[in-house]
């Protein structure tokens, strides 16, 4: 171990809601050999093993401070359709649980290989807090920047938040079942496959866009935004590790809020105190047990498949409907203030969710039922 601790700075006035179970989780990291600093974001919150919300810097290559899900992040795709109705458009949606088929017009975007020829789970959404958006350009507080990016009040948008499925998890339990919560043995190694994973992660993305685009009758788009925050980089010389946190050097970031709250899309120039990151989304404040047992107290299905800003939420999954109910992550505008006033990004506008997608529907019928039984026992 080293002599001492690396340091921790936490980017939330002391009025935000951070757990102390998340702040000792990042001193734990900080006491790891050759940690230099980790920086907590104001959506931190306890994870498995580390702090989901955080940004550690090191001389030494963690994989689980990067967790299985490498290359998970936002992507941001403008999408133009005419007198948009949430309800008939939710119908459209496509089954973002089962993999892209070979003679989907989506594949279109693909340039190139599929990243380590990985085919499994490709164009799906997967679960806990991933999720396939349509929102709506509302507040604007930049419009010179906002218009670089093609953006204006009133436009469309396609979120996409997503990664690599399978494959993140195949590499890191590679080495957790040999290593465990160590170092990695062969950085280089374990970084080539990491960067397969971080793309693949992308393309997902840009596959689902597509899928979504075509079934609303839309033309599919480049990202004007597609940033991802969990992954390891090499920046200054050291090994820059975020968990939960993205990437805040000069880049827009879009910050999740929840399916019943806006987002926000900010510009991030986070510096070194901060380990260069920014928050990733609202971040949670009540575990999955807790939002369920609240929820089914509190509220419907039906009243969790409208949200209080007036839109649809696709869900057949009743359990996730309530784990993930708005009620149970932070205020994410306290998350923004944080970042403003800690001068590490600053708001270009915001997103007001239409229609939010989690999983299908399960509608009526014995292979709904079947396909349903299924994935309660593959979860179980």
């Amino acid at each position: 171990m080293s002599q001492h601790s690396a340091t921790v700075s936490v980017f939330a006035s002391p009025t935000s809601w951070i757990e102390s179970d998340a702040v000792d989780q990042c001193h734990q990291v900080a006491a790891l050999d050759g940690m230099i600093h980790v920086a907590a974001m104001p959506d931190l919150h306890p994870g498995k093993g580390a702090p989901i919300g955080a940004a550690m810097s090191s001389t030494v290559l963690y994989p689980l401070l990067v967790g299985s899900d490498i290359g998970c992040g936002i992507a941001v795709f403008p999408i133009t359709l005419h007198r948009p109705q949430p309800e008939k458009l939710a119908a459209r949606f496509p089954d973002l649980d089962h993999t892209i088929d070979p003679d989907d017009p989506a594949w279109t975007v693909l340039d190139g290989d599929i990243p380590a020829g990985h085919t499994e789970g490709l164009g799906t959404v997967g679960r806990g807090n991933h999720f396939v958006e349509l929102a709506r350009i509302e507040t604007v507080f930049d419009p010179d920047h906002a218009a670089r990016l093609g953006l204006a009040a009133g436009d469309l948008v396609l979120i996409v938040h997503s990664g690599s499925r399978g494959l993140g998890e195949q590499i890191l339990r590679a080495h957790t079942e040999v290593h465990g919560a160590g170092p990695a043995a062969d950085p280089a190694a374990y970084l080539a496959a990491h960067d397969d994973a971080v793309r693949w992660g992308s393309l997902n993305r840009r596959l689902m866009a597509a899928r979504v685009a075509h079934a609303l009758g839309a033309e599919p788009t480049e990202p004007i935004v597609d940033q991802c925050h969990n992954l390891v980089e090499v920046h200054d010389g050291v090994y820059l590790h975020r968990k939960g946190a993205a990437p805040g050097d000069g880049r827009d970031v879009l910050i999740a809020g929840t399916r019943g709250t806006p987002s926000y899309l900010v510009a991030a120039h986070a510096g070194p105190d901060a380990n260069h990151s920014v928050a990733h989304g609202a971040g949670r404040k009540m575990s999955r047990a807790d939002a369920l047992r609240r929820g089914r107290a509190k509220h419907t299905v039906e009243e969790l498949r409208r949200t209080p800003v007036g839109s649809v939420v696709v869900c057949g999954d009743r359990q996730l409907l309530f784990e993930e109910a708005p009620t149970a992550y932070k205020r994410i505008e306290r998350v923004i203030d944080d970042l403003v006033d800690h001068r590490l990004a600053t708001p270009i506008a915001t997103t007001v969710p239409l229609v939010t997608y989690k999983t299908p529907d399960q509608g009526p019928g014995p292979g709904r039922d079947r396909r349903d039984q299924r994935r309660r026992r593959g979860r179980s």
